[in-house]
């Protein structure tokens, strides 16, 4: 008699991409925004070899510095690609809702960030998220400066009784005058000084994490934090 097999149990397994796969949808995303890429790779990669003959000549080292020069400009070539990929990411997902999130998600240590919105205006889908860290409580906010003034304020208020003498920084990301742009987000929040301990980090997120938040979803479409680059992938692993 044939063992009834479930339809989970005969579905084969998704293959694990490799590094080199991950670095070649990294390249295609690139080249689809900006086709000259793959001559300036070309031109790093060229370039710096054609350095390490010169100086491979100059101490009659040809082989030996050609060799090491190599890697450098591999190095070189991935490094630009990176950088690249990072740029055209934050190009294709700006002005998309919830972008500020992938950007929050480029911040590795020494914060608690919420991925979810903590705040949505439901008419206007004006966005507020939020990062704990030494320097306080965050708030970003997503949209036109003369909306999201309001809604700023509102959330640090109701944050502030919670948390009372705990520093807040408010922050809007955007395009307009005063606004900081979608990809030097992420720096000015790990620029800000430091004010708090690593345990009064600790206690506020705690805090934090009690209250009631928002909860409806960042509205369909374009999933931002899809749209960020493997780092991995872009480091070889």
């Amino acid at each position: 008699m044939a063992k009834n097999s479930s339809p989970d149990a005969a579905a084969p397994k998704p293959k694990k991409k490799r590094w080199y796969h991950q670095l070649w949808d990294v390249y295609k995303m690139v080249r689809e925004a900006q086709p000259s890429i793959t001559w300036l790779l070309l031109l790093i990669i060229i370039g710096g070899t054609a350095v390490g003959f010169g100086l491979g000549v100059l101490f009659n080292q040809q082989v030996y510095f050609t060799i090491l020069a190599l890697p450098f400009s591999l190095l070189g070539a991935m490094f630009l690609l990176a950088r690249k990929a990072e740029s055209t990411a934050y190009r294709r997902i700006e002005g998309e809702p919830g972008a500020v999130s992938a950007a929050l998600g480029t911040i590795k240590r020494g914060w608690n960030i919420e991925e979810e919105p903590v705040v949505i205006d439901p008419r206007t889908q004006d966005m507020v998220f939020r990062a704990v860290g030494k320097p306080g409580v965050v708030l970003i906010s997503e949209g036109p400066p003369h909306r999201v003034k309001k809604l700023l304020e509102n959330e640090r208020r109701r944050t502030a009784r919670v948390i009372p003498n705990v520093p807040f920084v408010l922050l809007e990301c955007g395009q307009e005058e005063g606004q900081i742009p979608l990809p030097k987000i992420a720096s000015r929040v790990q620029r800000q000084k430091g004010k708090l301990t690593k345990n009064e980090v600790a206690e506020v997120s705690k805090r934090l994490r009690a209250l009631h938040r928002n909860t409806l979803p960042i509205p369909k479409g374009v999933d931002p934090r899809k749209a960020r680059p493997d780092r991995k992938g872009m480091r070889g692993r």
